[in-house]
């Protein structure tokens, strides 16, 4: 697809409607009827003080005072109920806008998180991909709310600019077209700055990405040791102001261009206005008309100009909206490219052949070179797969394919003969039981992180513990304060931080407890000592047991346990067999195992 986002359109101001009425079709039928009804009180406000100064005038002249003021105290009480239904309406308006507002924006986050899910991971390693995603998670949420709002507010303000136009053009149509005329300036002044900002915004994504990284970096965790070791806080300081800076003044250069303007604009429109009250005043002296129809018309002129300024502005920000949510309509639209067959092969349960890799070729869609060339390797059930070679060499990109996290760019991986991209990634994955070496670490409650390897199962099911026995990790979330129900982490009230050793143990209990036909270890006991190593592979060999086993690691200890171990090289199998059978043939297996058993010496 194209980064660039499209201009707006018909389209777009449809789909945004679309949206706003599927997400809260209650508040916005609320709305419209709050619309109608505040449309006509302005007009009718206007009347009513035309017939109280009219009735104050002629019960000055009149002999029977009472007479006149009972009719002038039942204006006023008229004009007053008028005022006050008009607050009441305009505060329920204002309710109802905050509710719809709430729930679209919620509605819309929904659907941001939906995308990003089904969304590939070669989505996330392309720049301009976190340069939309980074626009459409500053505007989206609450740009749809602002349509919404912009059409009730150019719908009453036309329906209200209608009723007065009327009035006016009844007496003063040459006027009034000339008065409205000179608003038309400003209107073309806000449309030219609107595609300034948005010109501004797409250009400037990456800054404000990078800005947003600098304050994360300066306020996470993660690098809190670091930056004060190494003292780079006030290096990230400096480079976080220079950003701000130079946005900000970029920023304040556009508004005041558009001050400018619309101050330029805007003089023409006031000496309109103005000029029509002084009309208006000279009637009156002249006779022409009474002090109602003076004050009627002062208030019709000064109202009109309110409302078709505020209709004008009103388009101009749809205008705006609409423009800002094209990135959103845009995100919407990208497809992953992880598909799979309709209809779809169920995978086989049990597997009775295991998984095939045949020939398999990739190429990472930002990469320029192949990083596995012509794999080929069998993982029968019940065995117990190894792979081993020096970062970089393609190991971990042979598991993101496994998983479906990526296709092959050539040849086919099999599950009892069937083609992984014939299955739903859905099912395909329930049967995977993993551990990344970047393994999430989640601020949840202890019980929720082991849950989180199987949400098909109830919350505090009684397996979580067995998978905490087999992973190592029971005594240690036994012992705090609250147990399994202790919060981990540091981000929350009362949370309770762990050893990297003891989380690294939390996501293999995530393992454990999945009831998956596969499981696959990713570097599983980096950060473990050689006691729990030996404990946590003596569990798995257990659990592994009947089942289609992966791992990955550099420690030999733990590979010399596999039933057959291949060798990887520049994203090549360069050997293959089992440990004694490699370290017979004396090649790059044996060095890379040598290296290590001389530490041990």
């Amino acid at each position: 697809m194209s980064w660039l986002p499209r201009r707006p359109s018909a389209e777009h101001l449809r789909k945004a409607l679309s949206l706003v009425w599927k997400a809260a079709p209650g508040w916005s039928l609320a709305s419209v009827a709050l619309l109608v009804l505040q449309a006509g009180l302005p007009l009718l406000q206007l009347y009513l003080m035309k017939l109280t100064v009219d009735a104050v005038t002629a019960g000055m002249a009149m002999q029977e005072k009472d007479v006149a003021l009972s009719r002038v105290v039942l204006l006023v009480c008229l004009t007053a109920a008028a005022a006050l239904a008009a607050f009441f309406l305009a505060s329920t308006a204002k309710v109802v806008g905050q509710a719809q507002a709430e729930i679209i924006t919620d509605h819309v986050q929904g659907m941001l998180h939906a995308k990003s899910i089904a969304l590939d991971l070669q989505y996330y390693e392309d720049h301009r991909f976190h340069d939309t995603l980074h626009r459409v998670q500053q505007e989206a949420p609450y740009r749809p709310t602002r349509i919404v709002n912009g059409l009730v507010q150019v719908s009453r303000n036309a329906v209200s600019l209608l009723a007065i136009a009327g009035l006016l053009f009844s007496c003063f149509w040459g006027i009034t077209l000339l008065l409205f005329a000179a608003l038309i300036p400003g209107v073309l002044v806000r449309l030219k700055f609107s595609d300034r900002m948005f010109e501004w915004k797409r250009e400037r994504s990456a800054k404000e990405r990078k800005v947003g990284y600098l304050n994360w970096v300066l306020t996470s965790e993660m690098h809190a040791k670091e930056i004060r070791l190494f003292e780079l806080g006030s290096l990230f300081i400096q480079r976080f102001r220079d950003l701000r800076v130079q946005l900000r003044k970029e920023r304040i250069r556009i508004a005041f261009g558009q001050a400018l303007g619309e101050l330029v604009s805007e003089t023409g429109a006031i000496a309109g206005i103005f000029g029509s009250l002084a009309f208006i005043a000279y009637q009156t002296v002249q006779g022409t008309m009474s002090m109602g129809d003076m004050v009627m018309y002062f208030q019709a002129f000064q109202r009109g100009e309110a409302y078709l300024r505020e209709m004008l502005s009103g388009m101009t920000e749809l205008y705006e909206n609409n423009l800002f949510l094209s990135s959103f309509y845009d995100f919407l639209q990208l497809n992953p490219s992880v598909t799979y067959s309709v209809p779809s092969c169920s995978f086989p349960r049990p597997m009775r052949r295991g998984i095939v890799f045949d020939h398999v070729s990739f190429q990472y869609p930002t990469g320029a070179e192949m990083v596995l060339k012509d794999i080929c390797l069998e993982i029968r059930p019940g065995q117990v797969v190894a792979l081993v070679g020096e970062n970089g060499s393609g190991k971990t990109t042979l598991v993101k394919l496994l998983c479906r996290l990526y296709d092959p760019t050539g040849g086919s991986i099999t599950a009892d003969g069937i083609d992984l991209r014939h299955l739903e990634s859905s099912a395909l994955r329930r049967e995977i039981g993993i551990i990344f070496q970047d393994y999430a670490h989640y601020q949840m409650t202890a019980w929720e992180n082991i849950w989180m390897g199987n949400v098909r199962l109830p919350p505090n099911d009684g397996k979580i513990i067995s998978a905490a026995k087999s992973s190592g990790v029971h005594d240690t979330l036994e012992g705090l304060p609250r147990g399994y129900e202790t919060m981990l982490g540091k981000w929350f009230h009362e949370g309770a931080e762990l050893s990297i050793g003891q989380w690294q143990k939390v996501a293999l209990a995530r393992v454990f407890l999945r009831d998956a036909q596969i499981i696959v270890l990713d570097e599983p006991t980096s950060s473990l000592d050689a006691m729990a190593e030996q404990a946590v592979f003596r569990n798995f060999r257990q659990l592994a047991s009947g089942r289609t086993a992966l791992l990955i690691s550099h420690r030999f200890s733990s590979i010399r346990m596999a039933d057959h171990i291949y060798v990887l090289k520049g994203g090549k199998i360069i050997e293959g067999g089992t440990h004694k059978e490699l370290i017979c043939h004396g090649r790059t297996y044996t060095r890379l195992f040598e290296a290590q058993a001389q530490h041990y010496k």
